[in-house]
């Protein structure tokens, strides 16, 4: 039976791009959909019955077609919306048939076994929160700022009191507004006397702010861990704000007890890959120089000078059988 790998993204991804590059020279079948393009670009028949416990049948784009008992692993990247597909209906029939393509085809596609997803959907989801991914940072054994999730003022005031700097953070993205534009909240020094009852209108992210001389980002696939250590012009707490042409990186090596949680921090999210955010405050040469951020389950790597290593570490997992999490 063949080993086809399924990538499942927009139209536009670079990144995926450079992944279905590796898998072709390797003369892996790649099938690329996106499933908001359901309709006559994409069709679809899934069956359930007398064969067996796993899905079969056909998916259908304009230019592949795939069996499903033929998908030995999916990469799950960043597709499109569903409710994008149906924006021309009207409310109700809108929301109606993006959710019944989510359940349909989405359930589908969550559901085939005994496929590698990097990384599966519903792990994806799962990992996102950051006070979770803070909580099982601190189960594994790695620093953590002080933090503070509040919707109250005074409640921020007493906490900003302790610390001699406190940072705010977004939860997740901006979303975008009605132009289809998506902009940035940038992590950024707060001034509590700013704090006022308007705070009481949703959660918000505090922490004390760390003495950081640089910043690591720890990209794990599998069982490869590829580490860049990014530094900032003086004075910038978030290096993704400004010119990216002033920052400097270069190969940094991770504590062997680092390494250790992080491993096993995926694992215990389901995960195969993600992308680690460090604080850096000494050489990095001692696990008390790491102060964990976060980890994006879907994060981009791409932009990282060692990029082309970290394409083929993707294409390992995904044109080997048997490997990976499901």
């Amino acid at each position: 039976m063949a080993h086809t790998v399924l990538v499942v993204t927009a139209l536009e991804d670079v990144t995926a791009d450079w992944v279905i590059g590796a898998l072709n020279r390797r003369e892996v079948p790649v099938v690329r959909v996106d499933p908001a393009d359901i309709g006559p670009e994409l069709t679809i028949e899934f069956r359930l019955g007398a064969h067996g416990p796993a899905w079969s049948g056909r998916l259908r784009t304009a230019s592949r077609e795939v069996e499903l008992g033929e998908v030995g692993a999916v990469y799950h990247r960043r597709p499109t919306p569903y409710l994008a597909r149906f924006g021309r209906l009207l409310p109700q029939q809108r929301d109606f048939a993006a959710a019944e393509a989510r359940h349909g085809l989405g359930g589908v596609l969550r559901s085939l076994c005994p496929a590698v997803y990097v990384n599966h959907p519903s792990a994806v989801t799962h990992a996102e929160f950051k006070p979770m991914q803070l909580r099982r940072f601190t189960e594994l054994g790695l620093r953590v700022p002080p933090t503070l999730v509040t919707n109250d003022a005074d409640a921020a005031r007493s906490f900003a009191d302790q610390h001699e700097h406190v940072v705010y953070k977004t939860f997740r993205g901006l979303p975008q507004d009605e132009d289809g534009h998506a902009g940035a909240i940038w992590t950024q020094r707060v001034d509590p006397s700013t704090f006022d009852e308007s705070l009481c209108l949703t959660a918000h992210l505090f922490q004390a702010e760390i003495p950081k001389i640089g910043d690591v980002r720890v990209t794990v696939v599998g069982s490869r861990v590829f580490a860049q250590r990014i530094t900032a012009p003086a004075g910038v707490i978030d290096w993704r704000r400004g010119d990216w042409d002033q920052l400097v990186h270069f190969s940094i090596a991770v504590p062997a007890v680092i390494e250790r949680a992080l491993s096993s921090y995926l694992t215990s999210f389901g995960l195969v890959f993600g992308c680690f955010d460090f604080a850096l405050t000494g050489d990095g040469c001692s696990p008390e120089d790491w102060w964990a951020i976060e980890c994006n389950p879907n994060g981009q790597w791409g932009w990282l000078p060692d990029a082309p290593a970290i394409t083929e570490a993707f294409a390992d997992i995904l044109s080997t059988e048997g490997t990976g999490s499901s």
